[in-house]
């Protein structure tokens, strides 16, 4: 019998559970690299999900604590459909994905515990779900979150810069 060890995963396991959106509370904070915020927009932003299905795995988060699509303004999901853009084209140029699926969580048992929604963006390639999760209810993620946070944040920013100066924008 082979063992596979992921000691990150017990960190979640144990962890105590907090009643505050992590949504709201980890952009308070301006630790964007250690809560892994690769991107912040005026409306919205992007984070790298901690536990993530795949490598890559980002969701896209309103910063005002809304609970449904009806309740983003026109501003709010201007910015969240522009930064999942923006987040696709990222991960195509960091990790040259084959796919993605693209979700929302929408109240509890949706997924969006803290009743706050979020998009998620996961990229996927060819063998990525195999017999591990299957049978051997293990999920590999084959890279430490620390460096897929620093080539997916070089390629958010990088690709910022460049729509910045085609708008007209110059530089920031």
């Amino acid at each position: 019998m082979k063992h596979l060890w992921a000691p990150w995963r017990m960190n979640y396991i144990l962890k105590r559970k907090k009643k505050e959106c992590i949504f709201c509370l980890k952009p308070s904070r301006e630790r964007d690299r250690e809560n892994l915020i690769l991107y912040r927009g005026k409306h919205t932003f992007v984070m790298m999900n901690r536990y993530p299905y795949n490598n890559g795995h980002l969701m896209i988060v309103p910063h005002r604590h809304c609970i449904d699509l009806e309740s983003l303004n026109h501003l709010e999901s201007k910015e969240l459909f522009e930064l999942l853009k923006v987040s696709i084209r990222a991960l195509k140029i960091s990790l040259s994905p084959q796919g993605f699926n693209i979700g929302v969580n929408i109240g509890k048992v949706g997924g969006a515990g803290e009743g706050h929604i979020h998009f998620h963006i996961v990229p996927r390639w060819t063998g990525d779900t195999n017999f591990m999760p299957i049978l051997g209810e293990t999920k590999i993620v084959p890279e430490y979150l620390s460096n897929t946070y620093q080539r997916l944040h070089s390629a958010f920013i990088d690709h910022l810069k460049k729509r910045t100066r085609q708008k007209g924008g110059g530089k920031k």
